[in-house]
């Protein structure tokens, strides 16, 4: 299902359009604060109980990881890609960008699916933005051998245990998997093996410092070991 015209017309109208700072090949509909958009939002829909806008800010995670994949390009290039908790479609955008064969970007609020749509329609790469939560269901839909992208998702407790039980049924199917992530508290660092780490800037309205080293992982294997599908370097 495509996103309504007002989900379309409330991002427009709610953000700006510029490069993203460590990635300045792509720009985005983005907002300059939070709070306020987030109020703004719950008043344009008439409800109190929206999910943050997640969608309109490029995060560390995702800025580090769709850097890694532009500079990178064989690791996505020719494989079916999904990514997950997409938000704005940055990691996702940059995947088609990098030669991505397929990019599917997953997210539970129809506000991002309805950035998502806008972002890539802007950067001329074409992304399925799919409204969906599918981290409790099988293993990744029509993957294989591809790669499951995830940026940000480690916050809290339930979600992060979700993500990484996705993940690990995805590279049981064959499938590589790639997050970006400075450190947050539910970070599984004990199940990934780090590959690059990125200085990313412009984070003071969003996070504690201005500055966040941010780091690309992969999902290790059974024996500790990274995967070298994923470009592991």
């Amino acid at each position: 299902m495509s996103p309504s015209p007002s989900a379309l017309e409330l991002v427009q109208a709610s953000t700006q359009f510029g490069p993203v700072p460590l990635v300045p090949e792509i720009s985005l509909y983005l907002a300059a604060e939070p709070m306020g958009l987030w109020q703004r939002t719950e008043l344009a829909a008439g409800k109190a109980d929206l999910d943050p806008p997640f969608w309109a800010f490029a995060w560390a995670g995702g800025q580090a990881l769709a850097r890694y994949l532009l500079d990178r390009p064989e690791v996505v290039a020719g494989r079916p890609v999904i990514d997950l908790a997409s938000g704005s479609g940055l990691v996702a955008i940059a995947a088609a960008r990098a030669g991505a064969a397929s990019v599917t970007a997953y997210d539970i609020d129809p506000l991002a699916a309805a950035a998502i749509t806008l972002n890539a329609a802007a950067n001329e790469v074409t992304v399925q933005a799919v409204c969906a939560d599918i981290l409790d269901g099988g293993s990744p839909p029509d993957l294989g051998s591809g790669l499951i992208l995830v940026a940000d998702a480690f916050y809290q407790r339930d979600l992060a245990g979700r993500v990484l039980r996705f993940a690990e049924r995805g590279r049981a199917h064959g499938a590589a998997v790639l997050a970006g992530d400075f450190g947050r508290t539910y970070l599984p660092r004990d199940r990934l093996v780090p590959l690059a780490t990125y200085d990313v800037p412009g984070l003071a309205v969003l996070e504690d410092s201005d500055t966040k080293r941010t780091t690309i992982w992969t999902l290790a294997d059974k024996t500790g070991g990274g995967d070298g599908a994923a470009g592991e370097q």
